[in-house]
């Protein structure tokens, strides 16, 4: 789905990233951990397509995003549900609308797709507050609002940047708890965190990989959990 080879990226002929090989299988669970700057934000812009590598190769469900346009690539993102690590939402809809925003983009019919929406909004505990516009959202609100929002054009693939960063333990376990069901369902998920309870909590209940960035570098840190 997602393949990374031998990939670097610099900024400013500083290199960050190096050597980097990366396989994001159907169905797997990555937890990719590592100090602050470390790289992890800079890791999973290149597995969407936001950042195009300085060498190597990333391939995207099999092209190679070099030899990718623009429109190219945005189709293949529409397969790729992203969390990002600051929630930005428009502040003047209220969240159901914000949610629905990437159907609107991709000129799906919004009106048809009602009823998954209903459903969606239920699944991450958010019926009540459809209505609410986003600064009304508690952090955790803001949290689950985002997944919803990256997960409605039903992608195959799951990237979640410190998605727990900003919400106290209770919360973040519902959050895991929904990409631990998403997974379930046959998504791949790497989740981006420097929160080692965060991994240890999801030992009983998924099989996962964990990937430390250190000088530059993945590491394997340990197997299976």
């Amino acid at each position: 789905m997602i393949e990374l080879e031998n990939v670097a990226q610099s900024y400013g002929g500083e290199r960050l990233l190096s050597d980097i090989s990366l396989q994001l299988a159907p169905g797997s669970f990555h937890f990719l951990t590592g100090p602050s700057g470390a790289g992890k934000t800079t890791l999973l812009k290149l597995c969407y397509g936001e950042l195009r590598p300085s060498a190597g190769q990333v391939r995207l469900f099999g092209a190679d995003v070099s030899q990718m346009s623009r429109d190219d690539i945005a189709q293949a993102r529409r397969r790729i549900g992203v969390v990002h690590q600051e929630c930005q939402f428009l502040d003047h809809l209220p969240i159901h609308e914000n949610i629905a925003l990437p159907l609107t983009v991709s000129n799906r019919d919004t009106t048809a797709e009602a009823e998954n929406l209903k459903e969606l909004l239920i699944w991450v505990g958010l019926r009540s507050r459809a209505g609410a516009l986003p600064p009304e959202l508690s952090g955790g609100e803001r949290q689950r609002a985002a997944l919803a929002r990256a997960i409605i054009m039903a992608p195959e693939v799951i990237l979640a940047d410190e998605p727990t960063g900003n919400v106290d333990w209770e919360m973040s376990q519902r959050l895991l708890q929904l990409l631990i069901e998403l997974n379930r369902m046959g998504k791949a998920i790497v989740i981006a965190t420097h929160d080692l309870n965060l991994i240890r909590a999801a030992k009983s209940q998924v099989s996962a990989r964990v990937l430390r960035l250190k000088d530059g570098q993945v590491h394997a840190a340990g197997a299976d959990l």
